[in-house]
């Protein structure tokens, strides 16, 4: 194993397709998975890693999604993942904030560090995986590996193509 004990994970782009520029995705039944992404899930699930989804929604600042709402796209996405590969999310985090009003909105490191936390890692020991540059920002800044899925130049530590790739690298074949 690479030392890795907790997987910090972004949800749109990283686990589900992102909703086009400026809207956001509102309804359980929008939640799109993208390919891999379960058995990426899983794989860190078999390998006793605990899985932290960590997602700025601003959609709730601006009144497009409720906490409710929230809470029944991610009951959504349990499901998915169960059911597509027995795998799970441990514990979800969530900024409700505006730009600027808080210090768990990504880049800020808030929702990281209560992730470590609660489940008594250092973030020596997290990888942070996500697609944006704001994810990046966060995982340097909470001091984690970071991993960002893009073809592209990045300054993270290291890229991949999606989350299956980036989890299978960091544990290994």
């Amino acid at each position: 194993m690479s030392g890795l004990r907790l997987a910090l994970l972004d949800r749109d782009g990283t686990l589900n397709r992102k909703a086009p520029d400026g809207d956001y995705v509102t309804a359980a039944d929008a939640l799109e998975l993208l390919p891999g992404a379960a058995a990426a899930v899983r794989r860190l699930n078999d390998a006793g890693v605990p899985v932290a989804v960590v997602t700025n929604q601003r959609g709730i600042a601006l009144g497009r999604l409720s906490e409710d709402g929230l809470a029944a796209i991610h009951a959504r996405l349990g499901e998915r993942l169960a059911a597509l590969a027995g795998g799970r999310v441990d514990r979800f985090y969530h900024c409700p904030h505006e730009q600027g009003a808080c210090d768990c909105r990504k880049p800020q490191p808030g929702l990281l560090l209560r992730a470590a936390a609660d489940f008594g890692v250092r973030p020596g020991d997290a990888v942070m995986f996500g697609d944006a540059a704001s994810d990046v920002e966060a995982g340097r800044r909470f001091g984690a590996r970071t991993v960002q899925l893009t073809t592209g130049s990045s300054a993270a530590d290291r890229t991949a193509p999606d989350l299956l790739a980036a989890v299978t690298r960091e544990l290994g074949p």
